[in-house]
Parts: structure tokens; sequence; C-alpha cells
């Protein structure tokens, strides 16, 4: 009977371990999609961009003047061909307008949310994460200090990249200690001897 009940406590155990492995795993994915989609969302503001830059340099330089692009850091650059200029003039024509709505849209929204107020007395995400770690007894990841977060300040709803990313600046600046079990990180406070030490060295 002991031998079945020893059983039963490792299969617990290794199941909870695999468990909150499959819980990190899930978020450094999220973290990955939401990485993924920001990349995506620069490029395609750099592609109108650049048709937006292509358009006023045929404008001022004139038709008739190659526009020059940079290639890998190539110092030889291709022209393009006059042809194929004045065939993609329409095109390039009706893109730009485009861009340029786009561009508009995408800056009002922004400008719209900078102008959201902010409470004076609102805390930084730093001084929540240090706080929240700092009344733990032991290591928590970025997932578990999320969740803590949300549900501790649910008119301001935490995401796991902007949380991982504030764990990892406290890391930097020697506020923070990471930590590894398996493939989960964690994060804990400074003890605060090493911190004063991190503290005089980064002065």
């Amino acid at each position: 009977m002991s031998e079945n009940t020893l059983t039963s406590g490792i299969s617990a155990d290794y199941a909870q371990r695999i468990a909150d492995d499959l819980a990190a795993n899930r978020s450094e994915q999220d973290q990955a999609r939401a990485e993924l989609t920001r990349l995506q969302d620069e490029l395609i503001r750099l592609e109108e961009g650049e048709q937006i830059l292509v358009k006023m340099q045929e404008v001022l330089g004139g038709t008739d003047k190659p526009v020059a692009r940079k290639s890998g850091g190539r110092k030889a650059a291709a022209a393009v061909p006059a042809a194929r200029r004045a065939k993609g003039k329409a095109s390039a024509q009706k893109g730009a307008d485009g861009a340029k709505s786009r561009a508009r849209a995408g800056q009002q929204a922004s400008a719209s949310k900078s102008a959201a107020p902010k409470d004076a007395g609102e805390p930084t995400w730093r001084e929540l994460v240090t706080g929240y770690l700092a009344e733990q007894r032991e290591p928590k990841s970025a997932a578990e200090v999320t969740a803590a977060l949300t549900e501790a300040h649910p008119q301001r709803p935490a995401q796991v990249t902007v949380v991982r990313n504030t764990l990892e600046h406290g890391v930097a600046q020697g506020l923070l200690e990471r930590s590894k079990q398996g493939r989960s990180v964690y994060y804990s406070p400074v003890p605060a001897a090493k911190g004063d030490e991190g503290a005089e060295s980064a002065a």
C-alpha cells in the first residue's frame, strides 16, 4: 500500500510539473505571436512609407531621374528603369494615396490614445511588479505575475509581454533575480545587500 501511495505522489508531482511547463510554453507562444504581429505591422508601415517617399522623390526629382535603393548594405544601388517606373506610376499613385489615409488614421488613433488622462498617483508597471514580488515567499513566473496583477488591478489589465519586459528590465537594473526550473523562468526580488552592491556598481 505504501509503494502505491509513493508512486501516486511521484505521478502527481510530475503531472504538476508538466502542467506548469505547459502553461509557460503557451505563455511564450502568446509572446511570440504578439511579437510576430508587431513585426508584420511594422513591415507594412515601412512598405507604405516607402511608397510615399518614392512618389515624393519622383515628384521632386522628375520622372527622368532614376530612383536608387540600397540593398543589404551594398554600395552599388540598382536604378529603377524609366519604362517600369512609368508603367507603375498609376498604381503607385493609388497606393500612396491609400497609404497616406491609413497613416493619418493611425496617427489620429495614436494621438487619442496618448491623450487619454492618466491618474497622477497611478503606479508604474515596475512598481507594481516589484511590489508584488516583494510580498511573495517564492519566485514567480511572468504568467503568474500577470494573472495576479490583473486580478489586483482589473481596471488596468496586464499583458504577459508587458509584464515580462518589465521583469527583464528589473533584472537588468539589479532589482530582480532570474532563475530557471526546467524550461520555466521565475523571478524574485534581489536581497537588500545584493541590490545595494548592484546599485553602487551601476552608479
